[in-house]
């Protein structure tokens, strides 16, 4: 697919060569010094992928909120697109749910894993299936996995969405810059997938409470509340 992208001020794109993963390729382009808000994309047949590059101007710990500001740019420009009753809800550890099934996931990386240390770079990268894998495309091998366009979204075109999504992210990432954490965690808890249920989590079990203010998991079980810093889901090298 190579439709021309076009992506908001302050963000550029590149399109990644043939086998290259965008997520990989910006990490590399950021450890070489890379601008921030290059986008670098894949725009498949039957799979979106695209990565942003970040500096956000504070430690590690905060900059994790990248990832929950990444997946309300996700949800509000496919919500810009798509028809009314898709619904988009978002998983903790960047996973994306569409009408109940997985459909994706965020993931972000960074130059350290020191959450009190200033990053150098980090990227957050985006993996969409448009088609589902297999034969058939019913989803009934796997009813808890979907894809984009088995969800009536056809008619979304994947360079569109593209750029709502950097659109959007840039919107969100604005406001956080700004200090507006109280809209951000009140527009993500809304989003949330799994509020109140059990989940497994960086090897514990509880009740999934929410997030302190830094997004980290607040995990209870029969005896305490853990609290389980969103830095555990980095992608490590």
């Amino acid at each position: 697919m190579s439709e021309t992208v076009t992506f908001p001020p302050l963000m550029t794109g590149e399109a990644a060569g043939p086998g290259q993963d965008p997520f990989d390729l910006a990490c590399q382009k950021a450890e070489l010094g890379v601008d921030a808000g290059l986008v670098v994309y894949d725009l498949g047949t039957d799979v979106l992928r695209a990565a942003l590059v970040l500096a956000p101007e504070v430690p590690l710990a905060k900059a994790m909120a990248m990832l929950p500001v990444c997946g309300l740019g996700f949800q509000n420009a496919l919500g810009a697109l798509a028809p009314p009753e898709v619904a988009v809800h978002l998983d903790w550890d960047g996973g994306l749910l569409i009408n109940g099934a997985r459909c994706g996931s965020l993931r972000i990386a960074a130059s350290t894993d020191a959450p009190d240390a200033q990053p150098d770079w980090l990227v957050v990268g985006l993996d969409l299936p448009l088609w589902p894998a297999g034969d058939g495309g019913d989803g009934g091998d796997t009813p808890d996995q979907t894809a984009l366009y088995a969800e009536g979204c056809a008619d979304v075109a994947a360079p569109r969405l593209l750029e709502s999504w950097t659109r959007h992210c840039l919107h969100w990432i604005n406001r956080w810059d700004e200090g507006e954490l109280k809209a951000l965690h009140a527009k993500w808890r809304g989003l949330a997938h799994g509020i109140g249920e059990d989940r497994q989590q960086a090897g514990l079990s509880g009740t999934f409470l929410g997030v302190d203010e830094d997004f980290g998991m607040l995990l209870r079980d029969d005896t305490t509340t853990h609290l389980i810093p969103l830095t555990t889901v980095l992608v490590q090298d």
